[in-house]
């Protein structure tokens, strides 16, 4: 019975076994399956919440960007709301303007204050900004800045261009009353001429004498030496070399002072507006003249038509005139164009008297008066019936009191030499008109 029994408690043993193993089996499996599904459950958990942080990290610093980048704006906003209220105040000083000069001062005040309580937020931590609002206002903040300095930048080149505005208007006023002032100085000049001249009127030509001759001589050497100083002047704005220019003038010569320069410079004008002048028609080829018995009445009704007239004037209407011809020629003679090219950078007057015209210029206006003066002079000779001759003492020549007078009024013990002549001598009949000489002392033998 045992043996019968043992196989099938053994089978029953083995059924019960598996029984109890599938069962320990699947708890095990479905301990495990469940261990497996809350592992998994719980790491993509973590991946979501590390998912979470990260976005809530990138959108930190994304506002966190932003509200950097709209303290920066806010905060330079404010520095060009300085510059303009800083403007704004250095506008307001000149002219000097109390009211706006504390408005701006506010301005910076509060703009100061500000960006201060902005640093202080920030350095706290405080910073409540809403970046686009800010950025907004930031933004319309800069530009009326910006517009207020534009606004005051024109403002002062207005003022600066009213100003300048009124200075030219001073300048031009200024150079109205030199301008005037000028013509008052010429016309008393002028004046003075003509009262000096006045005794010339009424006189007629049976009533010349050497005397007249003399006196008007004097104011023809008036007038070359007006011209003669305006030279000079001229030759020295130019930064002329005057000791080189005069040693062309008269080599060799020595000067006891600088200022006895100027007599180089008279002597070159006078033999130049002289040249010429014994003959009748003045060295005027087209204007030959034949003497007769009326050539004298015909110069002296010349000499008195023109002793009144002003020389640009008369210049000026009669283009034609013998005159005119003898003004264009000395200028030419005399004023040389590299002179002119040297004293007024271009040759403008050179070419308006070559073209017959009448320069503008003060320069011309005094070499015209002085060659007027001189065409007179030769009138005024050629109306004396005795024969009128020019002379000049060569260089060298002892000085002689009868046809000689020194332009220095010097006197030395010694035996003066004539080192050039300044102005020709003139001969009426046996009167004798003296040279001006410049005397060059020697000197006086050892012993003697």
């Amino acid at each position: 019975m045992d043996i019968a029994m043992r196989p099938k408690q053994s089978r029953l043993s083995r059924t019960f076994s598996k029984v109890i193993n599938l069962r320990t089996a699947t708890s095990r499996i479905a301990s495990s399956n469940g261990i497996c599904l809350l592992a998994l459950n719980g790491k993509f958990k973590d991946n979501l919440d590390r998912r979470k942080d990260d976005k809530k990290e990138e959108e930190f610093r994304v506002r966190n960007r932003a509200v950097m980048e709209a303290l920066l704006a806010k905060l330079f906003a404010g520095i060009t709301s300085i510059k303009a209220a800083y403007a704004e105040l250095q506008m307001a000083q000149d002219p000097y303007n109390n009211e706006a000069i504390q408005t701006a001062d506010q301005s910076v005040v509060n703009e100061l204050k500000s960006i201060s309580e902005l640093k202080r937020s920030f350095l706290k931590k405080e910073l409540d900004l809403s970046p686009q609002v800010t950025l907004m206002l930031a933004e319309i903040q800069e530009q009326q800045a910006m517009m207020k300095t534009y606004e005051i930048t024109i403002k002062k080149l207005e003022s600066e261009s009213e100003k300048k505005d009124s200075d030219i208007s001073s300048l031009q006023k200024k150079l109205q009353d030199l301008v005037l002032s000028n013509k008052c100085s010429e016309k008393r000049l002028n004046d003075s001429g003509s009262s000096s001249l006045s005794i010339f009127d009424n006189i007629r030509h049976s009533e010349l004498n050497p005397t007249h001759f003399v006196q008007f001589q004097q104011q023809a050497l008036k007038s070359i030496k007006s011209f003669v100083r305006l030279m000079i002047r001229e030759m020295e704005s130019a930064n002329w070399d005057l000791s080189i220019a005069v040693g062309f003038i008269e080599p060799g010569s020595v000067f006891e002072k600088q200022s006895h320069r100027c007599f180089a410079f008279e002597s070159f004008v006078s033999k130049t507006l002289l040249e010429g002048f014994n003959n009748p028609n003045f060295g005027l080829p087209s204007d030959s003249l034949s003497p007769s018995n009326k050539t004298h009445l015909l110069f002296f009704q010349k000499f008195k038509k023109l002793v009144s007239e002003n020389p640009k004037n008369f210049l000026t209407q009669n283009p034609s005139s013998s005159f005119c011809k003898f003004t264009k020629a000395k200028y030419l003679q005399l004023v040389h164009a590299k002179m002119e090219c040297s004293l007024f950078g271009n040759l403008n007057m050179r070419k308006v008297v070559s073209s017959g015209g009448v320069p503008d210029s003060a320069f011309f206006a005094a070499f015209a008066d002085a060659a007027m003066r001189v065409w007179l002079l030769h009138c005024l000779a050629f109306s004396f019936e005795q024969q009128v001759s020019i002379f000049q003492v060569k260089k060298g020549s002892r000085f002689s009191e009868v046809f000689m007078e020194s332009v220095t009024a010097d006197d030395v013990d010694m035996e003066p030499l004539v080192s050039f002549t300044v102005v020709p001598g003139f001969k009426i009949g046996k009167t004798v008109v003296q040279s001006l000489v410049y005397l060059s002392p020697v000197p006086s033998p050892a012993g003697t």
